[in-house]
């Protein structure tokens, strides 16, 4: 799990940055807005935790500016419990706020609750270190609920990709076949219908064009289900 820690205070800021590393989270700290702008890159990050009170601005501008290129989660650190701070926050996007001072595992126990909300959470990456979810280009594949999500590019959030049991079982190839150029024959072979009839030829042309206009951008001009002419398919992502 990576995380934007946005604080301008040095000894509070490092203090931060050496429990969560501590926790397992990779940690990339900033200190004021200017350097924040500068430093954030788009989809690197899975949460930002972010001080309200900057020497150059504040967090809020921030929020906006982060929200503006992506749905990142936010937990705002504030040093005053005042209801306007908070109402504008929340206002803005925020996730959640915590007020200074507080206790580390207290902040800890807000990041893995947003995380969960968000749908980041850590029992889904241990599932993805473990070979449960795999995931090819903007697809995501839960292998043990049977699942596919795709990343909708201007929200961020994973929908539902709905296959048929074939559809899935052709992706399935595909993905354990990364940079293997698969012929028909071999997907034909790979492709044996549940109740014991072979998909044939045409079939299979019709599932593949289903497959893509499933999970492409534009399926005329295919991503990630590519054709080599003459001698079959490759996804090489």
């Amino acid at each position: 799990m990576k995380v934007f820690l946005l604080e301008d205070d040095e000894a509070i800021g490092m203090g931060l940055k050496y429990s969560l590393e501590k926790e397992g989270y990779e940690v990339t700290h900033v200190k004021t807005a200017r350097e924040a702008k500068s430093e954030w890159k788009t989809k690197e990050y899975d949460i930002s935790i972010l001080d309200i009170n900057l020497p150059d601005g504040s967090g809020y501008d921030i929020c906006k500016y982060l929200k503006e290129s992506e749905d990142i989660p936010v937990i705002f650190l504030t040093a005053a419990d005042a209801e306007v701070n908070v109402v504008m926050g929340l206002e803005l996007g925020a996730d959640d706020y915590i007020c200074k001072p507080f206790r580390v595992n207290e902040l800890m126990a807000r990041i893995k609750s947003v995380l969960r909300r968000a749908g980041k959470s850590e029992e889904k990456n241990n599932q993805e270190a473990n070979g449960n979810i795999e995931r090819l280009g903007n697809l995501c594949i839960y292998k043990s609920e049977a699942k596919v999500t795709q990343k909708n590019d201007k929200t961020g959030e994973e929908e539902s990709v709905e296959l048929t049991s074939l559809e899935y079982r052709l992706l399935l190839t595909f993905c354990n076949n990364r940079g293997i150029v698969l012929t028909r024959n071999r997907l034909l072979s790979d492709m044996w219908d549940i109740s014991g009839d072979f998909v044939n030829d045409n079939t299979l042309t019709v599932y593949i064009k289903r497959l893509r206009d499933k999970i492409e951008k534009d399926p005329s001009d295919p991503k990630i289900i590519k054709t080599v002419r003459g001698m079959g398919y490759i996804v090489d992502k």
